[in-house]
């Protein structure tokens, strides 16, 4: 992988460091990594690969330093460092651990200190696996068209709904659960955020979904699910806004993933290029494939810049970086699309073969231009964000 980008100015000796540290524990760290497209081979890779990256120390990356972090705060650049070597190696290892950091977010931003001392240590140690639960069956984008109810009865919230493409379903130890608390209230007003856990009587996996990426993913029905007052995050009606807030930091981290699914195409294309002999030279020495890896190469550039100018953004400036990072959600997932499928292109026939690295690639990247946000969304979001201006 090129690694020249690591001298642009969005980066501290710390975050070269974390680079260096990756490419050292990446070609061992996941030797023997169980691999299958059934709903089981899928989930027990999922745990190991928490496992893996807790004991090399990178889920503290996702949570701040006071609960067993690795920094003080959550970094977006060391997240979106780590989401791109992982990416590069291994989309379900990126999986894992983007979701023990989206999962708990909002409990870093808006949790009790005493939600906060009891989930964070745990993430961070791969002790509990996390999950966010926006998305329902008539309200992905459009959360203000969310139906999951949430009542106060006494000293408990009790929930009662469905949420759907819920990542880490079925294997996570506790949710983040977006609910209308306020029946009244209409759009995004009234919603509320909760900690829920998985073994709350009440909530169940009503459906295990497949998709073209395996990925641990579910619907999940919660009849009259009761959980303690003391689990709502923030303040009653806050969470829309808590969901933004915690979108929004990790938006730029799926851009990095794109780019790593992107350089691992390009350094594929790179390889059979030089070694894939015809009409009496390589692949490579034919004008039509060098415009191709010109165009990669400068796809791949324009992604990085954009999405690494989002991170420090939020980490330098302290700014929140909505419209900043919905272009590099857009730009890097969409240019891997191209990027990817040229690769796959050089490799003819071989590429369409299942297991075939641009292959898997292939699969990887079609799920992430709608994960968080399709690109249709991301426009929408960067049109209104322009407007305000």
């Amino acid at each position: 992988m090129d690694r020249t980008y690591l001298d642009w100015p969005f980066f501290s000796p710390e975050h070269r460091d974390l680079a260096r540290e990756l490419d050292a524990w990446l070609p061992h760290g996941l030797k023997g990594l169980a691999h299958g497209h059934t709903t089981g081979r899928v989930d027990a890779t999922c745990r190991d690969l928490v496992q893996r990256l807790a004991q090399a120390g990178f889920t503290r990356y996702a949570v701040p330093g006071a609960y067993g972090g690795a920094l003080a705060t959550l970094d977006s650049r060391s997240l979106c460092m780590i989401r791109e070597h992982l990416a590069y190696h291994e989309g379900l290892a990126d999986f894992a651990f983007a979701m023990q950091g989206l999962g708990s977010g909002a409990i870093s931003l808006a949790g009790s200190e005493a939600l906060k001392a009891d989930y964070l240590p745990r993430v961070a140690q791969g002790r509990a696996i996390a999950a966010f639960a926006l998305s329902e069956p008539e309200a992905g984008s459009d959360v203000g068209a969310m139906a999951m109810s949430a009542r106060r009865d006494g000293d408990a919230w009790v929930l009662d709904g469905e949420k759907t493409w819920i990542s880490n379903g079925g294997i996570a130890d506790f949710y983040v659960v977006f609910a209308r608390s306020d029946s009244i209230s209409r759009g995004a007003k009234g919603i509320s955020a909760f900690v829920v856990d998985a073994n709350t009587p009440g909530l169940s996996i009503a459906e295990r979904i497949e998709v073209i990426a395996p990925h641990p993913l579910a619907r999940i029905r919660f009849d009259s699910a009761r959980i303690p007052a003391t689990h709502l995050l923030g303040e009653e009606g806050g969470g829309f806004k808590l969901a933004m807030q915690t979108l929004d930091i990790f938006r730029s981290s799926v851009a990095a993933a794109a780019l790593g699914f992107a350089r691992r195409a390009l350094d594929e294309a790179l390889s059979r290029a030089k070694s894939r002999r015809m009409f009496g030279a390589t692949l490579g020495d034919l004008q039509l494939t060098q415009a191709a890896i010109g165009e990669m190469a400068t796809l791949i550039d324009s992604a990085a810049l954009l999405t690494y100018r989002a991170a420090w953004q939020r980490d330098m400036l302290g700014e929140r970086a909505t419209r900043e990072a919905a272009m590099a959600k857009m730009t890097a997932t969409e240019n891997a699309q191209i990027v990817i499928d040229r690769a796959l292109q050089m490799f003819g026939g071989q590429g369409v073969k299942s297991g075939e690295t641009v292959e898997k690639l292939y699969r990887e990247i079609r799920a992430l231009r709608i994960y968080e946000g399709a690109t249709e969304v991301q426009k929408l979001i960067i049109a209104r964000e322009t407007m305000k201006g």
